[in-house]
C-alpha cells in the first residue's frame, strides 16, 4: 500500500500523528492496527439522560456505550476497553448497590483495565474493596501504597496485554488524596510522587519488559492552568519519556480529539480525556509498521 493510501484510510476522524522519534515520511504500510477504547468519571451514570435532560439529552448510558463498543470490537478484534477513574458516586445506584452495578456492567462489557479515582473510596476503602469479586478486570496504581490496608495486593502498579503480538503496557496514577477525601476513608494508603512512579513504570515497561505500547490510566487532572506547580496529564508528559498515550480523567474535561505533546526528549505522544457520565467513549487506533513503528489517530464518540 503507498503511503498517501494508507494515510487516507487511517486518517478519518484526525491527522496520523507520528509516534517516537519517527517521522510520518519514513513510515512504511502498517501491518497491525491495535484501537484502544476508554472512558473516564462515569460517576455511576447508568442510564442514558432523558430527552429533557440540560445539555446532554438523549446521551450516555451503559446499553448504548455496549453497543458501541461491541460494533468497534466486531471492526477490530484486536481492542483494548480502559478506564481513568471515578466510576464510583454520582447517583442513586450506587448510594443504594454501593458499587456492586458499576463493576458488574464493566465485566459485562468486558473492560480490560482501570485505575482509581478520588471517588472510587466515597465508601472508604472497605467498600472499595467489598466490591472487587465483582470487577470482573484488573486495577492499576503505581502510585497508590496500599501496604497496610485491605486494598494490599489486590491493584497492580501495572499490566501487560499481547494483542496481535503487540505488547501494550498499562500502567495507573491516582491524584493525591489528602484534601479531597477524608483521611479515614483511604486509611493507610500512601501517594507516591506521581513523575517518579511513571519513570520507574516505563523504564520497567520499556527496557525490561520490552513494550511495544505503553498507555498511562491517569486519575491526576488535564491541566492546571492556575496552579502551575501541580501535576497535570499535560505536565507529566512533557517531563517523562516512553509513554505513548496518556488517558485521564478527575477534571472532567472534554476533549474531541487527543492533544499532541512533545515529551522530554522531544518525541510525540497523545493526552486524551472524554469529559464525563459516559457522554463519549474515546477511540485511539495505533498502527504498526513491520518493524513495529507506530503512529495514531483518535477522537471522541458521543455515546
Amino acid at each position: 500500500m503507498k503511503r498517501r493510501e494508507f494515510i487516507q484510510q487511517t486518517a478519518a476522524a484526525s491527522a496520523l500523528i507520528g509516534l517516537g522519534g519517527m517521522g510520518l515520511t519514513s513510515f512504511a504500510p502498517a501491518t497491525k492496527k491495535i484501537t484502544i477504547l476508554h472512558t473516564n468519571d462515569v460517576h455511576s451514570h447508568i442510564d442514558a439522560f432523558g430527552p429533557d435532560d440540560g445539555r446532554n439529552p438523549n446521551q450516555g448510558g451503559v446499553a448504548r456505550r455496549a453497543s458501541l463498543i461491541a460494533a468497534i470490537r466486531k471492526e477490530n478484534p484486536n481492542t483494548l476497553l480502559l478506564d481513568a477513574g471515578d466510576i464510583f458516586q454520582g447517583t442513586p445506584y450506587f448510594n443504594y448497590y454501593g458499587g456492586e452495578l458499576e463493576f458488574k456492567l464493566m465485566s459485562m462489557l468486558k473492560y480490560d483495565v482501570a485505575t482509581i479515582g478520588n471517588h472510587d473510596f466515597d465508601n472508604g476503602i472497605d467498600g472499595l474493596y467489598a466490591q472487587l469479586p465483582h470487577a470482573e478486570f484488573d486495577f492499576v496504581s503505581a502510585n497508590y501504597d496500599f501496604t497496610n490496608t485491605i486494598m494490599d495486593t489486590h491493584v497492580k502498579p501495572y499490566r501487560i496485554i499481547v494483542k496481535d503480538g503487540i505488547k501494550i503496557g498499562v500502567f495507573g496514577l491516582g491524584i493525591e488524596l489528602s484534601g479531597l477525601v477524608d483521611k479515614k476513608m483511604y486509611k493507610e494508603t500512601k501517594y507516591l510522587d506521581p513523575t517518579e512512579a511513571a519513570q520507574e513504570m516505563t523504564r520497567i515497561l520499556k527496557q525490561d519488559e520490552q513494550c511495544d505500547l505503553i498507555i498511562c490510566l491517569s486519575h491526576l487532572g488535564y491541566n492546571y492552568r492556575n496552579r502551575p506547580e501541580k501535576i497535570s496529564d499535560l505536565k507529566l508528559a512533557e517531563v517523562t519519556k516512553d509513554i505513548d498515550l496518556i488517558i485521564g480523567g478527575h477534571t472532567h474535561t472534554f476533549l474531541k480529539k487527543p492533544t499532541v505533546v512533545k515529551n522530554s526528549i522531544g518525541e510525540n505522544l497523545l493526552v486524551n480525556q472524554v469529559g464525563c457520565y459516559g457522554i463519549n467513549l474515546g477511540r485511539i487506533d495505533f498502527y504498526f509498521d513491520a518493524d513495529k513503528n507506530k503512529a495514531a489517530n483518535g477522537k471522541s464518540i458521543i455515546v
